[in-house]
């Protein structure tokens, strides 16, 4: 009977520690949660949190200056995904070419959530990173209204 009792009292107290670790775990702060974007190629998969991640009024910022790294061929391309958070609003796809140039497509509300992007373009050659950007209208001194981004992730290429 003593040991039956002891067994009980031995199972309650791991119990009882076992569900407050549990507990702390789950409800401890790890500071702000930025939405992530993924970039697969080749059997390679990276999410990346935010470089910049601002309030839309530009007031209040975070710069974690997480970037991004894939290694990447011709033969591959990348297979960019953004989450809700992010489709729900207008983004933006930046790619920069090794020539110097860049392109930008522009994504309506909730129209896109994965884009598939060659490693190579015929007119600028390699990719060397990406960017999405959420912008925002801003107001210079004289009125003129133009779009900044309020965050930013950034992933970069390595090539062989």
């Amino acid at each position: 009977m003593k040991r039956v009792l002891a067994l009980l009292a031995v199972v309650a107290v791991l119990s009882a520690t076992a569900t407050g670790v549990l507990v702390w775990r789950l409800t401890r702060h790890h500071g702000p949660d930025f939405p992530e974007i993924s970039a697969f190629t080749d059997g390679q998969l990276t999410r990346i949190g935010p470089y910049r991640y601002c309030d839309v009024h530009l007031k209040a910022c975070d710069v974690p200056a997480t970037t991004g790294e894939l290694h990447v061929t011709a033969r591959h391309p990348i297979q960019l995904s953004v989450p809700q958070p992010v489709a729900r609003a207008p983004w933006v796809l930046l790619l920069a070419y090794e020539d110097g140039g860049s392109t930008v497509s522009e994504f309506r509300p909730n129209q896109r959530l994965a884009v598939t992007i060659p490693t190579v373009d015929p007119h600028h050659g390699k990719l060397l990173g990406l960017a999405v950007q959420l912008p925002t209208l801003a107001r210079d001194s004289d009125g003129n209204e133009f779009p900044l981004p309020h965050a930013e992730w950034s992933v970069r290429t390595v090539w062989p």
